[in-house]
């Protein structure tokens, strides 16, 4: 049905959102393997990566993609797209679902192969409330809702739970910020759990944490049964803080709460909105911004007051959120002054890689504004060095020319980068660490913010690169060749009919034959030609 719900989960009729196209067919062919994509970039570790992609070669990209369709939505679309195929909604039948949230508080339920209304869409605002406003900053703007990727968990509840942060306010009298955590049912949209959840938090002896100061920007990550949340800054519009806060994922209540500059300020995180990346041993792992770093390290190296600003963390949640290990460069007091920090981009697990003697490497890596690409060992972060940045397992400096506002991708050794004003770069990796130089680059530059790639393959074959340039005001999606980014298969600016309106920070999902874009205003669906 479609509906829209309120906090407390009841659903009344509205109208149906539309389709800026007529109903496109596609093709009849169904994917040997059907693909799921239910959180950001594809995994928790964030690798970017679909092997199971059967109907989309080097081939037929070259020579049948275009645009399908696009499902228009009423705000603007600043999350990743995700996908549950197979999902029996009542009263519709069994559809591949494409779910597109949007910052007018919105969550839609589509038909992922075919133009239409929408199977359900859901409002999460609450009664008298609207959207936030951007909070005088223009990195989410006119409106503040839902910004962050949301995760599905098919298992959870009775038909499968798609979880979400919603930011909202009172519409009228004195203005009041909330920010709401929702699980709702993924064959209807109903809230579940006794849901929403309005997120408090204390940790001393830092302030409280203050909805209006913050948006969940980050991709939502659920690890071990329990959602994980990490939160922006509007603008670095003081005061905030850096804060981590775990929910239980079957009855949203708060498990546990990390301010990672208790003593200070600032050390907020947004990663472009990458998502927080964990490996399997149950390790969280992300960059934060500027912010209070403590001068003085204790005997075990950790700093002295627990502040942790501009910093690759890396977290346990077994007993609560705590700070298992860290790395931080060592001019982080003048990155974070300047504002060139490290949060501005993603973090990655990387699969294990074997050394030049021998030895199993757990990596991780990230980058952020000052253009230089940190390999770290997970075992040994390296925490701080006041002269260099040896304590790192491996630094490429200067990697990044104008820093990385993204999130990498990985593939078959590969590392795939999009930084600022620069190609979109291939870096290969031998025994276990980055060769120095790209293996192959786009010939194309990326303007700010850059470009967050994701890669289709089935197996070790037929892999492309796909990346969302920004160009002004139209926005051109982009395929490559994985072994060789010179060589490019497709790009929409080139293709009569394919343009669609620009937007930042956009990871694009690719899934079962079709690659999915967010837009200011819709979702656009590309595909094989019928």
């Amino acid at each position: 049905m479609t509906g829209t719900a309120s906090p407390s989960g009841s659903a009344t009729p509205t109208s149906s959102s539309t389709a800026t196209t007529t109903p496109t067919a596609t093709p009849t062919v169904t994917p040997a393997v059907p693909t799921d994509v239910l959180t950001y970039h594809n995994d928790n570790a964030r690798t970017g990566q679909n092997l199971t992609e059967s109907l989309l070669t080097t081939s037929n990209v070259k020579t049948s993609f275009h645009q399908l369709f696009q499902d228009s939505v009423d705000g603007r679309v600043d999350a990743q797209p995700l996908i549950k195929t197979q999902v029996s909604v009542p009263g519709q039948g069994t559809h591949n679902v494409l779910y597109v949230v949007t910052e007018n508080d919105t969550v839609y339920a589509f038909d992922a192969d075919s133009a239409g209304p929408p199977l359900w869409h859901v409002s999460v605002l609450g009664t008298g409330e609207i959207a936030s406003d951007d909070r005088g900053c223009s990195q989410v703007t006119p409106q503040i809702g839902i910004t962050s990727t949301p995760v599905i968990d098919p298992n959870a509840g009775p038909n499968g739970t798609i979880y979400i942060v919603a930011m909202s306010k009172t519409s009228s009298g004195t203005t009041t910020y909330f920010q709401r955590i929702h699980a709702l049912d993924m064959t209807t949209g109903a809230e579940e759990f006794g849901g929403p959840v309005t997120v408090t938090a204390t940790f001393a002896p830092g302030p409280a944490f203050v909805p209006k100061q913050y948006k969940e920007r980050t991709g939502l990550l659920l690890l071990g049964g329990q959602l994980i949340t990490a939160w922006a800054s509007h603008c670095d519009d003081a005061p905030y803080n850096g804060w981590i806060m775990a929910y239980d994922q079957n009855t949203l209540a708060q498990t546990s709460v990390l301010d990672i500059t208790p003593n200070g300020s600032e050390g907020a995180i947004w990663q472009a909105g990458g998502g927080l990346a964990a490996d399997n041993s149950g390790y969280i792992y992300f960059l934060d911004g500027n912010g209070t770093w403590d001068t003085k390290v204790n005997t075990n190296g950790f700093p002295t007051n627990n502040d942790f600003g501009n910093s690759f963390m890396k977290l346990s949640n077994s007993s609560g959120l705590k700070v298992s290990d860290f790395f931080e460069p060592f001019n982080t007091v003048s990155e974070s002054d300047g504002d060139t920090d490290l949060g501005s981009g993603g973090a990655m697990v990387l699969p294990d890689m074997t050394d030049s003697t021998n030895t199993t490497r757990h990596l991780a890596v990230g980058a952020g504004k000052d253009g230089n690409i940190y390999l770290l060992d997970r075992d040994n972060m390296g925490k701080f060095n006041s002269a260099n940045n040896s304590n790192a397992y491996q630094v490429l400096a200067g990697a990044l020319d104008n820093g990385e506002w993204s999130a990498p991708a990985y593939f078959n050794g590969v590392l795939y980068y999009g930084g600022v004003s620069v190609q979109l770069q291939a870096f290969t990796f031998s025994q276990a660490r980055l060769v120095m130089m790209p293996s192959s680059v786009s010939s194309e530059t990326y303007g700010y913010p850059g470009a967050t790639p994701s890669i289709s393959a089935n197996g070790s074959s037929n892999a492309i690169v796909w990346a969302v340039q920004n160009g002004g005001s139209l926005g051109i999606l982009r395929a490559y060749d994985a072994t060789n980014l010179a060589t490019e298969f497709y790009n929409s600016n080139s293709t009569p009919g394919d343009s669609f309106n620009d937007n930042k920070f956009i990871t694009p999902t690719i899934a079962n034959g079709k690659v999915y874009v967010g837009t200011t205003s819709s979702v656009v669906v590309f595909g094989l030609k019928p």
